[in-house]
C-alpha cells in the first residue's frame, strides 16, 4: 500500500531473555494512525493492560518514527514514545528530536519495542540490522554526558546517537527523563521507566536509505520548505522560544512563585534580549532543522561560572518566574544539572517552587531541607535543592519521587501543588486565558501545553478569541489537541509544521510525495482518533471527569495583580467548557467516548 516514508519493521527487543526480533509493522495500523505519537498509543492499548506498574517487567517503552521521520524535509527530527509513566502511574506519550529517531529508521525499523528487564545493567547497540547487548555496570550511575561520549567511543563514534538515562531515574527519581543526543523525552518519567528494566541507553546508527514515492519531487519540495523555515522562524533562530517570556508577562500571564500571581518584576533578566547580549554562545539545531531554536547558553563568572546549558521557555519558566528567580546564570546551572542527572526540568522547576512555598508557609524547614534557605528569589538555594534531587538526598529524595506521593506523605501541602493527574503545570497561567487551563486539564497525559493544547497563539497573540471567555474554547482545544496529535505522529517538528502545511486546515503534497497516498484530507481525523485513543487508555486506567479538573487555587483564588488581576477560572466556568469539550469530541457527559464516536473513528 506505501510505496515509501516507511521501512514495514517494528524491532522488539525482550531484555528477560535477551533477544532481538524483528516483526512487520501491521500498514493497517499504519494507515490510520501514521507512526510516532499515534503508533504508540496503538501498541500500547494492545500490550499495555490497566494494572500493569509502572517499574515492573511488563511495562514496555514502544519508541516509533513517523512516515516523515529522516526525510530531506526541515526538521524531520522526530520520534515518540509511548509507556506507562513513572511519574503519574498512568499512560504517557512523549516525543524528542535529536538524530535517534532518523538513525534507527536508517539501520531499517520504524520503532523499536523494549520489553522485559536486564538481570543486571546493559546497553544495546543496534548497528543496522545487528542488536548487540553489551554490560553496562562501569556506566550505570555516571551522568549523561560521559556515559553517552564513553558509548559513542565503544560503537560508531560521534554518528552514533545515543538514548541514554541519567544517575536519578538509576537512584528512583519518578521524574527521570530520557536524554536523546543533547534533547529530551523529559515528562513523565520515561527514564525511570528504562533504569527500572535495568537498561542504561540505546545506541544506534543506520546506513540504509528511507524509500519515498517521489524523491525528486519530495527533494524539491524540501528546498521549498527548508526556505519558507528560515524566513518565518528568524525570532526561533535568534531568540529561541524564550521570545514568549516577555509577552506572557505583559499579559498577567507568566506564573510566578508558583502561580500566587503572574506577573514576575525580575523578569527583564531573564527575556530573551538579555539572553542573547549576555549569556547566549551559539544555536544547536536538530537533525536537518534550518531553525536551530535550542540557545546554548555559557555563565562566564559567579557562582555557576562554567555552566552551560540550553535552556527553553518552559525551563526558564519553571525555574526563573515560578521559582522567583531573576539569575539566568541560576537557571543554565539548573538546566545542566538536569540533564546531567537526567530529570525533566519543568517537573523539577515546579515542584521546587512548590517547596518554596511550603518553605516559606512553615510546612517544611531547614531541618527538611538539609540547612537550605529554600525561599523564592534565591537562586543558590534552587540549584542546591535540583543538587539533592539529583543525588536522591533528603527532602530532595522526597520531591524526586513526584506530586503523587508527595501528596501521600505531605498531605497537608497538597493546596500549594499545581498539577493534573499527577503531572505539574506548564508556565502558563489559566486565570490569564482560560482555554490553557482547559489544556491542562484535558491533556492524555496531565497538565501540558503540548499534548494538551498550546492555546497561546488563538487567545494571546491572535486576538481570534477573548482570553476570558468560556464559549468556544472547547472546540478550540479540541481542534488544537487534534492538530497536534496527527503533527506527532508525522516525524517532524512542530516549529517547522506551517512550512510543510500542517496546521488545522492541512494543505500540500508532502505526505504523498513521501508515501504515494494522499492522507492530507484524513489528518485531522486521523488526529480525532489518536486523541480518542489515548481517552480510551486513560479511561480504562481509571481517569474519570474528576481527574479533568484543577487545582483549587485556579479555581478559587483571584489573580492579585498585573493586567488579569481579578481574574479566577471558577469551577462553573470550567465546567460550561469542559461540557462543550466533551460534546465536540463525542464523548459523554464522564467525559467516556461513546459508542458511536468509536464507530465513527473506526475504533469499536
Amino acid at each position: 500500500m506505501f510505496k515509501g516514508g516507511y521501512l514495514g519493521r517494528v524491532l522488539r527487543v525482550n531484555l528477560t531473555e535477551q533477544t532481538a526480533t524483528v516483526e512487520p509493522l501491521p500498514e493497517s495500523a499504519a494507515r490510520a494512525f501514521l507512526g510516532g505519537r499515534g503508533l504508540g498509543a496503538w501498541y500500547y492499548r494492545r500490550e499495555i493492560g490497566p494494572q500493569v506498574d509502572p517499574l515492573s517487567p511488563e511495562n514496555k517503552l514502544c519508541f516509533f518514527t513517523g512516515p516523515l521521520t529522516g526525510l530531506p524535509l526541515p526538521a524531520t527530527t522526530k520520534f515518540g514514545c509511548a509507556t506507562k509513566s513513572a511519574e503519574t502511574g498512568h499512560y504517557l506519550c512523549s516525543n524528542s528530536s535529536g538524530n535517534f529517531g532518523p538513525q534507527l529508521k536508517f539501520a531499517g525499523y520504524d520503532g523499536l519495542i523494549i520489553e522485559g528487564r536486564a538481570d543486571r545493567p546493559v546497553y544495546l547497540w543496534v548497528n543496522d540490522g545487528e542488536t548487540v547487548f553489551r554490560p553496562a555496570e562501569d556506566l550505570w550511575l555516571k551522568e549523561v554526558s560521559p556515559a553517552t561520549e564513553m558509548i559513542r567511543a565503544a560503537t560508531g563514534g560521534n554518528r552514533t546517537s545515543v538514548m541514554a538515562v541519567g544517575p536519578a531515574a538509576v537512584r528512583g527519581a519518578r521524574i527521570g527523563c530520557l536524554m536523546v543526543d543533547g534533547r529530551s523525552f523529559g515528562r513523565g518519567g520515561p527514564g525511570t521507566v528504562m533504569a527500572a528494566k535495568n537498561l542504561k541507553a540505546v545506541a544506534v546508527l543506520g546506513t540504509g536509505k528511507i524509500p519515498v514515492a517521489e524523491p525528486e519531487r519530495l527533494a524539491e519540495r524540501g528546498r521549498e520548505a527548508m526556505k519558507i523555515a528560515r524566513e518565518t522562524r528568524q525570532d526561533h533562530s535568534k531568540y529561541g522560544t524564550n521570545q514568549y517570556t516577555i509577552r506572557m508577562n505583559a499579559l498577567g500571564c507568566y506564573p510566578t512563585r508558583n502561580f500566587q500571581t503572574a506577573v514576575f518584576p525580575g523578569v527583564e533578566t531573564i527575556a530573551a534580549r538579555y539572553v542573547y547580549n549576555h549569556y547566549r554562545v551559539r544555536n544547536k539545531p536538530c537533525f536537518a532543522c534550518p531553525v536551530g531554536c535550542a540557545q546554548v547558553c555559557e555563565v562566564k563568572e559567579g557562582p555557576f561560572a562554567g555552566a552551560v546549558s540550553d535552556p527553553e521557555y518552559e525551563t526558564i519558566g519553571a525555574f526563573g518566574g515560578q521559582c522567583g528567580v531573576s539569575d539566568f546564570a541560576a537557571i543554565i546551572a539548573a538546566n545542566q544539572l538536569c540533564d546531567e542527572y537526567g530529570i525533566d526540568t519543568m517537573s523539577t522547576g515546579t515542584i521546587i517552587a512548590y517547596a518554596m512555598e511550603c518553605f516559606e508557609r512553615n510546612l517544611f524547614t531547614r531541618e527538611d531541607t538539609g540547612g537550605i534557605e529554600l525561599r523564592f528569589g534565591d537562586g543558590e538555594a534552587m540549584v542546591a535543592m535540583v543538587r539533592q534531587m539529583g543525588e536522591g538526598r533528603g527532602l530532595g529524595r522526597e520531591l524526586s519521587l513526584g506530586f503523587r506521593h508527595l501528596a501521600e506523605k505531605f498531605p497537608e501541602t497538597v493546596p500549594y501543588m499545581m498539577q493534573c493527574k499527577g503531572l505539574p503545570f506548564a508556565a502558563y497561567e489559566p486565570r490569564g486565558f482560560h482555554g490553557i487551563g482547559l489544556a491542562y486539564g484535558t491533556s492524555s497525559r496531565g497538565a501540558c501545553h503540548n499534548v494538551g493544547g498550546w492555546t497561546i497563539r488563538d487567545e494571546l497573540l491572535s486576538g481570534k478569541y477573548d482570553r476570558f471567555a468560556v464559549e468556544g474554547k472547547g472546540v478550540l482545544v479540541k481542534t488544537i489537541q487534534d492538530t497536534r496529535a496527527y503533527v506527532d505522529s508525522l516525524g517532524i517538528c512542530t516549529v517547522v509544521r506551517s512550512a510543510l502545511g500542517y496546521t488545522d486546515e492541512p494543505h500540500g503534497d508532502v505526505l504523498e510525495l513521501a508515501t504515494g497516498l494522499d492522507l492530507t484530507p484524513e489528518l485531522m481525523t486521523i488526529g480525532e482518533r489518536i486523541y480518542t485513543v489515548e481517552r480510551l487508555i486513560t479511561v480504562g486506567e481509571g481517569l474519570t471527569r474528576a481527574d479533568d479538573y484543577l487545582p483549587d487555587r485556579i479555581m478559587r483564588e483571584a489573580l492579585p495583580e498585573g493586567p488579569a488581576a481579578g481574574k479566577v477560572l471558577t469551577r462553573e466556568m470550567y465546567d460550561a467548557m469542559l461540557d462543550e469539550y466533551y460534546a465536540a469530541r463525542g464523548w459523554d457527559r464522564e467525559g467516556v467516548p461513546t459508542w458511536e464516536t468509536r464507530q465513527r473513528l473506526g475504533l469499536d
